[in-house]
C-alpha cells in the first residue's frame, strides 16, 4: 500500500479500541488522508467503507482503494447519513465505526478551501464545496445570528462586538477573504484578545466553519446512526478536538449505558437497558510524545463504547447539543 500523508491523531488508541478482527465490516465516517482505514486493513483482513463529503479527499483515497485488493470501498457523503449511504449498498449491520471529527490538517493547510485566518483565501470554508460558504453567512445573516452563531459555536465572549463589526464592515463592501475577517475580528475583539495568546480571529473561524458544515447536527445524526448499524459486540471509536463535540459524545454515550438519574428515593427504573457499554468513563487523551510530534493532538479526546444487545433507543425528541442551536442551518436562514 502507499505511503500515508500524514498520521491521524490517536491512531493506535483508535484501533486498540475498534479492536479489528478478520472478516469484519468497518466504517471510517470520515476518511481524510486514510490514516484510519489503512491502520484497519492491516491489522486485519477485514472490509472498510471510508465515507467522505470532501471529493478531494476520495479523490486522494483511489490508489488506497486499488491496492486494498477491493476490501476498501469509497462514498462522497456526510458521515451522518451513513446508514442511508451503506443500505444503498444492502449493508445493514457493521463490526466498528471511526469518526475524526471537525476540520483535516490538510483542508487547514489549503488556503484556497477558506479555513484557516494564517493565510490569506477566499472566505469559503465548505467541507463539500457545495451550498452556502461562510461568505454567505458573514454577508447576509441578520446580526443577532451571527453573535449567537459566534457565542454558541465559538464560545466567544465578545461575539455581540464582533457580529456588529462585521455587519457595520459588509455595509461598506461584502467580505469575502479571510485575512480581512481575521483583521476584522482582531480589531473588535480589542487589544486584551491579543494578550491570551490564542489568535483573536480563532474562535469566530470555529464557529463559522462548525455552522457552514452543520457539523455538530452531523455529529449527532452520525451518534444515532451507530446506534443503529453497529452489531452487539460492535464498537464505536470518536475522536473530537473541542468541548463542544466532546459534551455530545459524552452525553450521548452516557445517555445509552446508564439509567438516567432519578431521586434517592425513587425505585430503580425497570425499563432502561443499555445499548452501549462504555469503554473508559473519561476518554483517552494524547500523549506528550504525539503532541510533540503533532500539536494539533493536544486538543484530541477519544471516546469509545461498544454496542450491547439491546434495540437502539428511540431519538426523535432527543437533542445532545450543548446548547440549542442558535439559527436554522445556513441553506434555510438566507433568504
Amino acid at each position: 500500500m502507499t505511503g500515508a500523508p500524514h498520521v491521524p491523531v490517536l491512531l493506535a488508541e483508535v484501533i486498540d479500541a475498534l479492536k479489528p478482527h478478520d472478516g469484519g465490516c468497518y466504517v471510517d465516517g470520515t476518511f481524510g488522508a486514510g490514516g484510519y482505514t489503512r491502520a484497519l486493513l492491516e491489522a486485519a483482513q477485514c472490509s472498510v467503507i471510508g465515507i467522505d463529503r470532501d471529493p478531494s479527499a476520495l479523490a486522494r483515497g483511489a490508489a488506497l482503494a486499488k491496492s486494498s485488493g477491493e476490501r476498501l470501498t469509497l462514498i462522497e457523503g456526510c458521515f451522518g447519513d451513513m446508514a442511508e449511504l451503506l443500505s444503498e449498498r444492502d449493508i445493514n449491520l457493521v463490526d466498528g465505526i471511526a469518526l475524526d471529527v471537525g476540520v483535516s490538517s490538510m483542508q487547514i493547510d489549503e488556503a484556497a478551501r477558506g479555513f484557516s485566518f494564517m493565510q490569506d483565501g477566499p472566505l469559503d470554508m465548505r467541507m463539500s464545496g457545495k451550498g452556502p460558504s461562510a461568505a454567505d453567512a458573514v454577508n447576509q445573516l441578520p446580526e443577532r445570528d451571527l453573535a449567537d452563531i459566534i457565542s454558541v459555536y465559538g464560545e466567544e465572549r465578545k461575539a455581540r462586538a464582533i457580529a456588529r463589526a462585521i455587519v457595520k464592515a459588509r455595509e461598506e463592501k461584502p467580505l469575502s477573504r479571510t485575512g480581512e475577517l481575521a483583521d476584522l475580528v482582531a480589531r473588535a475583539a480589542g487589544p486584551a484578545a491579543k494578550a491570551s495568546g490564542i489568535h483573536p480571529a480563532t474562535r469566530t473561524f470555529q464557529a463559522l466553519r462548525i455552522y457552514v458544515n452543520d457539523e455538530l447536527g452531523e455529529l449527532s445524526r452520525a451518534l444515532h446512526a451507530a446506534e443503529n448499524l453497529l452489531k452487539p459486540g460492535g464498537r464505536l471509536a470518536v475522536v473530537s478536538f473541542h468541548s463542544l463535540e466532546d459534551r455530545m459524545v459524552k452525553n450521548f454515550l452516557r445517555a445509552r449505558a446508564e439509567a438516567p438519574a432519578t431521586s434517592r428515593h425513587a425505585l430503580p427504573s425497570a425499563t432502561f437497558t443499555p445499548s452501549f457499554a462504555l469503554i473508559g468513563r473519561s476518554g483517552v487523551t494524547a500523549s506528550d510524545a504525539e503532541v510533540a510530534r503533532n500539536p494539533r493532538a493536544r486538543s484530541a479526546r477519544l471516546r469509545a463504547a461498544e454496542r450491547l444487545a439491546a434495540p437502539a433507543h428511540a431519538s426523535s425528541s432527543e437533542n445532545f447539543l450543548p446548547r440549542a442551536t442558535p439559527v436554522a442551518h445556513l441553506s434555510e436562514a438566507l433568504p
